[in-house]
């Protein structure tokens, strides 16, 4: 993407710590989730998150979600704490398996989150149909969400992050479940937010997706950020992105 990343930090997490304390037989433990993490993405940036299965990529983006709060450190959202509703106001989420209620059609669910989120009922109508449009489900958008495809489902999500007009979208492993055609889908509409000003950070299993998307990439592993990559150490060679992501784990004492 030849998008001007603006030096404008939208999102800012600084030394955020996270420890889970789990109680088994009596017995307290204590499961580090993130551990002094330092992230800025700025205006227009699309920044993905790497790692295994158990990093902490969830617990990231629970916590810039004000769905868990951290030990340490501290979620800043447009300058405002993260947990301030004005700077939650302006966040779109898409979680990694979307759950919607069965028996309502798109675009009754739409209008049911858009009433809820406090949008006037008549620009919200027309709002409904411009971002089924934009995802592709205007032809199913009286279907009951039951009849939907795992992708249609998947796209359906990310109407409900878009509809209304955030400013930066969270997605947590946006690609889950998705065919060749719907994870083409996704990333041509992530492409087209960024290419609108806006930001995105996801986390993501799929390293080509990453390559095509992320302006920079950080590398998460066993709750720390040990690594941030920039778009111009991947861009010229396929498959480079998995080389340094391996090569960075090897460091860490990862066995393959």
């Amino acid at each position: 993407s030849g998008l001007k990343v603006l030096a404008d930090p939208v999102l800012k997490l600084s030394g955020l710590t996270k420890t889970y304390k789990r109680v088994h037989l009596g017995k307290k433990n204590l499961q580090r989730g993130v551990s002094g993490l330092d992230i800025e993405v700025n205006r227009g940036e699309v920044f993905g998150l790497l790692g295994l299965n158990g990093s902490g990529k969830t617990t990231v983006i629970k916590l810039i979600l004000g769905l868990l709060f951290p030990d340490e450190g501290s979620v800043e959202v447009f300058g405002k704490k993260g947990a301030d509703p004005l700077a939650q106001a302006q966040i779109g989420f898409l979680p990694e398996i979307p759950s919607f209620y069965r028996n309502l059609t798109p675009e009754e669910l739409l209008n049911l989150f858009g009433t809820v989120s406090g949008l006037p009922p008549s620009p919200l109508v027309a709002r409904i149909k411009e971002v089924l449009s934009q995802v592709r489900l205007d032809s199913h958008r009286k279907k009951s969400v039951r009849e939907l495809s795992k992708g249609m489902l998947q796209r359906l999500g990310l109407a409900q992050a878009l509809l209304h007009e955030p400013e930066l979208l969270i997605l947590d492993e946006p690609g889950t479940g998705l065919d060749p055609l719907g994870i083409h889908q996704t990333r041509e509409l992530m492409a087209e937010f960024s290419a609108g000003g806006k930001s995105i950070f996801f986390s993501s299993h799929s390293i080509s997706e990453l390559e095509r998307l992320a302006h920079r990439v950080g590398i998460l592993h066993e709750g720390k950020l040990i690594r941030v990559l920039d778009r111009q150490t991947w861009k010229d060679e396929k498959g480079r992105l998995e080389e340094l992501f391996m090569e960075t784990l090897k460091k860490e004492g990862v066995a393959f």
